[in-house]
């Protein structure tokens, strides 16, 4: 077994407050710089909201924790994203295995050209979760029911992941999402396709996650943050500009820039 599969493999038995730390994290695309020396504790069991005007490297920041930023040619990374205080970005490390612990759900619900069963199925298959079909079976149905998917559509699993409304996709891109077992879930502002109605189930559904996964999540909205979540880091210009309880972050910010960003000055 190579170190980094080992290293991955032991992240379930891991009882560490800090499921995932950045250290001096910076990205270029080319010669323009995104982010500059990031620090970030992510917390285990909790929820992370990032915050910011459009273009401040929320997103940039958030790629580079499952390494989807490999995927742009142009893109460097330097300083250090640690997984249970293992560096994701060792030159050995497997990322296909790296993203069924970090999973992802996107900003526009994308359910896979699958039936709901496959689009839950999926991951568990490839990467070897389930020894029958029974247990595939069974994975199924309680991933479902953790997103509160199960009793509306267990009698059309077979129904294309398409043919459900807005909300339903998103819960289940979520679903397909956790069925892998992550440690960690990233959300791009999974909400901001939805209606009110969709998005409240969506934050009921984060509130319940977060007691079996570490969430991160990407939000315009000042209100979902401070809903939602535990943690909260304010991005400006590609750096942090300050990080901490949510609660004190929108109730009592030490830096100006915060206070005017929440209170609706810029953005």
């Amino acid at each position: 077994m190579s170190a980094q599969k080992q290293a991955i493999e032991l992240n379930a038995d891991n009882q560490n407050d800090i499921r995932m730390k950045t250290q001096d994290l910076s990205v270029f695309y080319n010669d323009q710089q995104a982010l500059f020396d990031v620090n970030l504790d992510i917390e285990t069991h909790k929820v992370t909201a990032l915050i910011g005007p459009s273009g401040c490297g929320k997103s940039t920041f958030m790629r580079c924790l499952n390494r989807m930023n490999d995927y742009v040619d142009s893109c460097r990374v330097t300083g250090e994203v640690r997984l249970d205080g293992f560096n994701i970005y060792k030159d050995n490390v497997d990322t296909i295995l790296l993203r069924q612990k970090v999973g992802m759900v996107f900003q526009k619900p994308n359910p896979f050209p699958k039936s709901i069963y496959e689009n839950v199925a999926y991951g568990p298959k490839i990467h070897h979760l389930t020894e029958s079909k029974d247990e595939l079976d069974a994975l199924v149905e309680k991933t479902l029911q953790r997103v509160g998917l199960w009793d509306e559509v267990s009698d059309r699993l077979s129904a294309p992941g398409t043919s459900l409304s807005g909300g339903q996709q998103q819960r289940l891109c979520i679903a397909r999402a956790i069925a892998t077992k992550p440690e960690v879930v990233l959300m791009d502002e999974p909400c901001s396709a939805l209606d009110p109605i969709a998005t409240a189930r969506i934050e009921e559904l984060i509130a319940d996650l977060k007691q079996k996964f570490t969430i991160v999540i990407i939000t315009h909205s000042m209100q979902q943050a401070e809903r939602v979540s535990n943690y909260t880091a304010f991005f400006h210009l590609g750096r942090i500009i300050e990080s901490g309880n949510t609660e004190k972050i929108f109730n009592a910010p030490e830096h100006q820039k915060t206070k005017d960003y929440i209170g609706g000055k810029f953005g």
